[in-house]
């Protein structure tokens, strides 16, 4: 399957469990929290300290998600981010997006070893529709330059 394919297939449900998610409107762990459910997107919010962001009730660790979650998006430091893998491999997710800069050196090898689709060294931003700011911005200039993922 192409990058391409993967992201499409990954956003389509629109029913995502979010690692990494802030109760701090400031960080990018709320942002995105906040602005996907603005698109639509139905988020289960995993986060170790708090119970609950904006009323919707947040789950301590991967292995708590709901069944209907079948996708993971991570959003951790880096030092959590293959931990948050490995989690998502023994809940049986099999499709995960780490945020660019997220990643780890091992955060691939961990995925190809249990046949996790990965998205990886990708944005978001660029690819939730509508998408908009400067993201429209980047993604149109991608375009041009023959950038976006195939």
């Amino acid at each position: 399957m192409s990058k391409k394919e993967s992201i499409q297939r990954f956003l389509e449900p629109k029913k995502i469990a979010i690692a990494g998610v802030s109760a701090n409107p400031k960080k990018f762990g709320y942002t995105i929290f906040n602005d996907l459910r603005k698109k639509g997107f139905d988020i289960c919010p995993i986060n170790l300290k708090v119970d609950e962001i904006d009323g919707i009730k947040c789950y301590s660790s991967v292995s708590e998600v709901p069944e209907e979650y079948k996708k993971l998006f991570i959003v951790t430091p880096k030092e959590a981010t293959d931990q948050v893998l490995k989690e998502a491999v023994q809940k049986g997710i099999n499709h995960v997006w780490i945020q660019q800069t997220a990643n780890t050196k091992e955060s691939a090898a961990i995925a190809e070893e249990n046949n996790i689709d990965l998205i990886e060294k990708e944005c978001i931003y660029m690819f939730a529709d509508p998408v908009g700011g400067i993201h429209k911005f980047h993604r149109t200039i991608n375009k041009i330059f023959g950038l976006l993922p195939k």
